[in-house]
């Protein structure tokens, strides 16, 4: 790797929306980079990238192109990770994978930084050549659970989802906007109509019931946290907003708690803003995360009825800290361990 003008990076997807977060983030973090590589479909071929004050054009993806690439960040779904992970690794680069191409494939690290850092490198201090960037809702929920986990141990967790639009990408966000405008599509982007509604399924459904992306949460976060025997019960539904996922988690511990003391714990753990003052109307919104970083912790309170269980709200913008932000992040453990 090289280290002293900074590090060639390559980022697959320059032109889509996470793809774009990616590179406002190694901009605003003053990530060091000495060339910046974009790439995307030839569709996009040729656009614009500012990065820093300079343009870079955007190029589609070859084998010859990721040669001399240091770090390569891929957000352009899985289908382009399965074709393009394995050659950019192959000529050296350490891929981090947005998509779920990856993710739970034995020896791939699937890495938040606050959570799980340790698990890039090897024993020797090397790091693996994949890295996978968790789905954004396991993403917030895990920075949430890391300080209980540690803490307390955890049992079982029962989450809802509200994700917004941009979770689909650029594509969902368009739908929205159309359907504002009252265009009603033949085909919805988003299984059924958007605009004033909450739709209870994202992904398609499984044979046991479940939709692949609540089957993320439950086989990823039991990853990250390396406790098969953790038990995650999910609904995710997509909801009417531009950015910015909640999430209403019930927490069963295993052991008893101090509300108070759960309150300074997760105030004073990484990556978390806690914001609960119900008296002043202070709790997370999908506002109060948009274009910030950290995950966002509220409405925290013992369940009414169980003993060792308590109720949180979260709240993260799903293209940042659950995309973008957590594979720079990624990238910037790299950088200071290499």
């Amino acid at each position: 790797m090289s280290s002293e003008a900074g590090y060639r990076v390559a980022v697959l997807g320059a032109t889509g929306l996470v793809g774009r977060t990616m590179i406002k983030v190694l901009e605003e973090r003053d990530f060091p980079v000495s060339e910046l590589v974009p790439l995307a479909s030839p569709r996009s071929r040729g656009e614009v990238i500012t990065f820093k004050g300079r343009e870079f054009i955007t190029e589609v993806p070859s084998a010859e192109i990721f040669e001399g690439v240091d770090i390569a960040l891929f957000s352009a779904g899985a289908s382009a990770s399965k074709e393009w992970v394995p050659v950019a690794a192959a000529a050296g680069a350490i891929v981090i994978d947005n998509s779920s191409a990856y993710r739970m494939d034995e020896g791939v690290p699937l890495v938040v930084p606050e959570v799980n850092p340790e698990s890039i490198f090897d024993r020797e201090g090397k790091a693996a050549p994949i890295i996978a960037n968790p789905n954004c809702s396991t993403i917030q929920m895990v920075v949430a659970l890391k300080p209980l986990y540690d803490a307390y141990g955890i049992r079982r967790v029962v989450v809802s989802t509200y994700q917004s639009v941009t979770g689909k990408g650029k594509a969902g966000r368009d739908a929205l906007e159309s359907e504002l405008a009252g265009n009603i599509p033949d085909e919805f982007t988003h299984f059924h109509q958007i605009a004033f509604n909450a739709v209870p399924q994202i992904d398609a459904f499984t044979e046991n019931g479940y939709t692949k992306e609540e089957m993320k949460m439950v086989n990823e976060t039991r990853k990250i946290l390396d406790d098969e025997e953790l038990q995650v019960s999910p609904t995710t539904v997509r909801i009417p907003v531009y950015g910015g996922h909640g999430e209403s988690l019930n927490v069963e511990l295993k052991s008893d708690f101090d509300i108070e003391e759960v309150r300074a714990l997760l105030d004073g753990s990484p990556g978390i803003v806690m914001q609960d003052d119900p008296s002043a109307r202070l709790y997370p919104m999908p506002m109060t995360s948009y274009e910030r970083d950290e995950v966002f912790v509220g409405r925290l309170r013992p369940d009414y009825w169980h003993p060792r269980t308590l109720n949180l709200w979260v709240v993260a913008d799903n293209l940042r800290k659950g995309a973008a932000t957590n594979a720079v992040q990624i990238a910037e453990l790299l950088v200071g361990n290499l």
